[in-house]
Order: C-alpha cells, then structure tokens, then sequence
C-alpha cells in the first residue's frame, strides 16, 4: 500500500522549480537554509473528485506566508494553480492530498540568507481520512498540549510557516504516546487556541463559538465552515475562550484541510457528544468540497 511507502520512495513526479522530476530524484542538499532555519512556507490542500478546493485561496495564502517570512515566491498564483492542477492530473488521482512548499535555498548558509533562490516544489499523493474511521464516527479524544501557540510578536503566527509546527509535531506526540488523537493548544495567555493542525468549534445552545484566530492561522476550512453554519442560520461566535468553560459545551469538532470536519468526544477531562450541529456540519462540507450525492454519502462515513 502507498501508505507503507516513505515519502522519499514513492512513485510519479514532483513538480520542482517549474519542472517535473521523477519523485524519487527530487532532492535538495543536506545545506539548504530551510531546513536549518525553517525558512519554509507551504499549504495543504485536497482534491476532490479531480478538483482541488479553494485551490486560489490556498495559493494566496502560500503567497503571503511568504511574504511574512521576506521572501518572493518566484511564481504567480495563476502559475501555481496550473501547475497543482497539471500535476494532479499526471499523478492520475481524483481524490488526494496537495503539499506545495517554497524555501530558501542552499546559496547562503547562516542566519543571513538575502542572496539564496527561492524555490518550489508541489507534490501530490493519496491520502484517506486523516484519524482512523472508527473513532471519528464516535468523536477523537485530545489531551492537552503542554506547548502554546506564540504571541504574534514572537513570530509571524498568519504564516503557515514551518517552524510553526515543532511544537505541534513534539504535542501530537505526547497526546498519541498517551492514546489521544491529538491535542488541545492553548495560546500564549493562555485562551483556547487549536488543535495541533486544525481550529476547534464548540456548541453552547444552539450556538457555535470558535477562539478568534488573533495568534494562530485563520484557517481555509474554518471560514468554509463558518459560512456554512451560518447559512444554515446558525449563530457563530468568533471570541478568546478560557479552557474551564469547556465544561459548559454540548458538542466539539475540528475543522481542517487535513481533518475536514471531525466530531471530538473529549478534552482532557472534558467530554462532549456528537450532535446534530457536528453531524449537519460533517454532512454540509462533504457537499461543498464533492459536489455528487453518492461521493457526499460514501466520504462522510469515513
């Protein structure tokens, strides 16, 4: 299974600096400054039924991010979205996973880096629900992360930036050595933030309560299910959230390009039921992202 694979040996190509490489020769020295000093912006991103959603959003989004991190991605977003679209389309996938990724290169080694390429590289693989079937029928179980999301005058937090996420990566590592899917972030006063690589929603009466993304990314997916929800006429509450009121909540889920939307049973000590509003929302963004019945029903089982 693909799945088994590294990530260094699978099959296709890679698009690479304007070009598509064979997928196992697509390399970059061990000298290269994004990874020594994560100057590294990238995107996540799902095709559906052969289409990438919110494929311009998340290029801008890329486009920006580096800009926050001072650099120039030397290719349009228009030139970015055919290449994802081109590239999709050699892999031969309908429903898949879409990594771009722009970095600093190897030209300058040291925290000064003016003169180094940028480069970009997009790659495309197939990739199933991102928590096991199961479990997210009946709702994930996070624990609460020890790392906090940084004030945003400590680092660029509207960047999907690289760096970002080492503590992210060292949090879902703890909550999974314990048995949790993932974990609860709280920000740097010490707010709900998010989940380790999604925004949370909570329900309270009917109403949908969200923390206000002033420290951590606004994500593509949470604003789909923002406009969601209110189309269904749903009140949502964009505001900072203590971590004692989650006692006060009926239900949880996350949202995110990776977990679309994905119902949570329990955080820490904190336990929530599935509801309608998680289900209708589950239901109410498969439609949008698979625009036919049978594929809406079929995704979301998973």
């Amino acid at each position: 299974m693909a799945g088994d694979v590294p990530f260094d040996q699978r099959d296709g190509s890679i698009w690479m600096n304007g070009k598509f490489v064979p997928w196992a020769d697509c390399k970059v020295h061990v000298l290269t400054h994004g990874l020594h000093y994560a100057s590294a912006v990238f995107e996540g991103e799902r095709a559906y039924g052969g289409e990438i959603f919110k494929l311009t959003e998340h290029t801008e989004r890329l486009h920006n991010s580096a800009r926050l991190l001072g650099f120039e991605i030397p290719y349009s977003v228009s030139e970015i979205d055919d290449a994802c679209r081109e590239l999709l389309a050699k892999q031969g996938y309908s429903d898949a996973y879409v990594r771009p990724i722009a970095w600093r290169g190897s030209e300058m080694m040291g925290v000064s880096a003016q003169k180094n390429r940028i480069n970009l590289a997009i790659a495309i693989w197939e990739w199933p629900s991102y928590f096991d079937p199961e479990q997210r029928l009946k709702g994930i179980r996070l624990d609460m992360a020890e790392y906090r999301r940084p004030d945003p005058k400590t680092a660029p937090s509207k960047s999907k930036a690289a760096g970002l996420y080492m503590i992210c990566t060292l949090s879902k590592h703890a909550a999974e050595s314990k048995g949790y899917a993932d974990a609860l972030m709280l920000d740097w006063r010490g707010y709900v933030a998010e989940a380790t690589g999604a925004n949370v929603f909570f329900v309270k009466d009917g109403v949908l309560h969200t923390p206000n993304p002033d420290c951590f990314l606004d994500g593509i997916t949470r604003r789909t299910v923002i406009g969601l929800a209110r189309k269904r006429g749903l009140e949502v509450v964009e505001r900072h959230i203590m971590p004692e009121e989650l006692a006060d909540f009926s239900e949880c889920f996350i949202t995110g390009t990776a977990a679309e939307v994905t119902p949570v049973s329990e955080i820490g000590s904190y336990t929530f039921t599935p509801g309608k509003i998680s289900q209708q929302l589950v239901t109410d963004y498969m439609e949008a992202v698979y625009p036919q019945p049978a594929q809406v029903q079929m995704a979301a089982s998973l």
